[in-house]
């Protein structure tokens, strides 16, 4: 097949790896992968090393007439059979491209909102006519849009975006940098912090740990030094053993060196990366009970699972944790499982061609 790929790739490199490794592995596997994308990315080397042709592209407005042209041209150039967009931006610009060449559209969707069938806005994303298919990242938010699209031809799959345990086989990271020691129990945060991120949740289940004098919690990601989040640190008990860490780029290094990963979402979310991380590096997750998590975290399996804005019992289940070695241990021997089984990188590329070659 002759795939054009219209996507971003200008975050850090451990965020883009699991969607851009998708396309290493079709043009690995004898297609003809063209991408537009950013220039001089993480990513621009090691894609160009396995042939794929970049064109350089700023998805800037949802409609560029130089990005559209662009498109059409490469998809005449190069007798594309499928065209895959990624962002709202890219879906908008490809489907005017698109508009009456012989090519299917396919377009991805990553999150449960933003598409509803009363705003005229979606008709220029997932919505519109000349969409002929959608790749969902989760089961949660395939139902989402089968709700939004009722009576439609449209072909609509969950195609999970997955990882490779081969990825995180790096050194754990060093956590005395941080203020704390690999024989204290260590606990992660990750997100850069928007309210439904829940860290407060985590922050007043602190109050209830502070007992336990080699607990520490690291948060890692931007905005979590907000006044009232340091306010209710202050006031944790453990302000000590709560260590900010900023922006990392190293953030799978860090949570393979922790003893359990925390995500407590209290919305949906496409497909929690972090959650896949952690279990790729093998920590085990303590996850709040919202779709896309339940999704990933089966209970006293490879982690955890506690009701949505509860402290308490995320206070109550790391407690369970630091107490019981056997059930922690029980945890970690099967969290890298959970990506070789049902969240692998091969699988997601086969899923991929299987679905693009039935189009």
């Amino acid at each position: 097949m002759n795939i054009l790929i219209l996507t971003a790739s200008n975050d850090s490199f451990n965020s883009v790896r699991p969607e851009l490794e998708i396309f290493v592995s079709l043009a690995k596997a004898g297609h003809n992968v063209t991408i537009m994308t950013q220039e001089n990315t993480p990513y621009t080397e090691r894609l160009k090393s396995h042939g794929i042709e970049l064109f350089h592209t700023e998805y800037q407005r949802k409609i560029s007439l130089k990005t559209i042209l662009l498109i059409r041209k490469i998809i005449r150039e190069k007798s594309i059979s499928i065209v895959y967009a990624t962002n709202s931006k890219a879906i908008s610009n490809a489907i005017f491209a698109t508009l009456a060449l012989p090519v299917k559209l396919i377009v991805y969707r990553g999150t449960t909102g933003g598409l509803y069938r009363h705003d005229i806005s979606s008709y220029l994303n997932a919505l519109n006519p000349r969409v002929d298919g959608i790749v969902c990242v989760s089961k949660s938010v395939e139902n989402h849009v089968r709700k939004q699209l009722k009576r439609t031809k449209k072909r609509v799959v969950t195609i999970y975006k997955g990882h490779d345990t081969a990825w995180y086989n790096e050194t754990p990271a060093n956590l005395e940098i941080f203020g704390t020691h690999p024989t204290n129990f260590n606990v992660a945060f990750v997100a850069n912090v928007r309210e439904h991120k829940g860290l407060i949740y985590l922050l007043e289940a602190a109050h209830h740990l502070a007992d336990i004098p080699n607990l520490h919690i690291l948060l890692i990601g931007n905005h979590i030094d907000q006044p009232h989040y340091l306010e209710v640190i202050e006031k944790s008990g453990m302000k000590e053993r709560i260590h900010l860490t900023g922006h990392r780029k190293d953030v799978p290094q860090i949570i393979a060196s922790c003893d359990v990963l925390i995500h407590a979402s209290t919305r949906k979310e496409g497909l929690p990366r972090v959650i896949l991380e952690s279990l790729a590096s093998g920590t085990p997750v303590i996850a709040s009970a919202n779709e896309s998590s339940l999704e990933i975290i089966q209970d006293h399996v490879n982690g955890l699972i506690v009701p949505i804005k509860d402290a308490l019992s995320i206070a109550q289940k790391i407690r369970s944790l630091y107490e019981s070695p056997t059930l922690l241990n029980e945890l970690k021997a099967n969290v890298k499982k959970t990506i070789d089984n049902e969240f692998s990188h091969t699988k997601t590329v086969s899923n991929y061609l299987q679905f693009f070659e039935s189009l």
